[in-house]
């Protein structure tokens, strides 16, 4: 699992991909942890380069992807 974080966002602390298995995993600030199901490389990558990482979560993850607490 690729892991991302050290980036600065207001709600978000860290998100990591699991590249083979197509899942990305949003851990919060508040300690509340989600996993996103069948999200492409593409998704992964444009996440990580995004300016705001919430803007980004917002628009083209949530409500396009299933996810589960964790």
């Amino acid at each position: 699992m690729e892991v991302f974080s050290g980036f600065d966002s207001s709600n978000i602390a860290e998100i990591a991909y699991d590249e083979a298995a197509q899942v990305l995993q949003i851990t919060f600030h508040n300690g509340s942890i989600y996993q996103y199901f069948d999200v492409p490389d593409h998704i992964w990558q444009a996440f990580k380069m995004a300016d705001s990482k919430g803007i980004y979560l917002n628009s083209s993850i949530k409500g396009q992807f299933r996810y589960s607490k964790v």
